[in-house]
């Protein structure tokens, strides 16, 4: 399953479109995010349970932007796991962004097991109003 979504913003009277995959191998388990759009920008929620801000690595490589996190599992020594749904501990989603966004200006929290990151858009492809006077 490919892991690297496109994230391209779009004017507001364009119907959402279905977010275009890029093939990619998968190195980890694939966390869902849910994707909103505003004016302003993209903001981006992505459940990682069990993930703490010291494993947590949300990085911008070229134009890809990379979420990676561990899941440390403490178990007692007189504990022994007999029976797991999860098999890997590792969490991982890439993202393409166009180069409407900025991405020097991109901003992350966690919070509860879930990533919030706002990627503003560059204030060129933002709609204006353009005030129409009468002569």
């Amino acid at each position: 399953m490919p892991n690297q979504t496109e994230l391209t913003a779009r004017p507001p009277e364009t119907p959402a479109a279905p977010l275009s995959r890029a093939s990619e191998a998968e190195s980890g388990m694939r966390p869902p995010v849910d994707v909103f759009e505003d004016t302003d920008g993209l903001t981006l929620l992505a459940d990682l349970p069990g993930v703490s801000k010291e494993r947590l690595n949300v990085r911008v490589e070229r134009d890809t932007l990379i979420v990676e996190g561990e899941v440390q599992i403490a178990l007692s020594e007189q504990m022994q796991a007999v029976y797991a749904d999860i098999r890997s501990t590792h969490y991982e989603r890439r993202f393409a962004l166009s180069d409407e966004l900025e991405t020097e200006r991109i901003e992350a929290s966690l919070k509860d097991g879930v990533l919030t990151v706002r990627i503003p858009k560059r204030a060129e492809t933002k709609p204006r109003r353009i005030e129409v006077r009468t002569q």
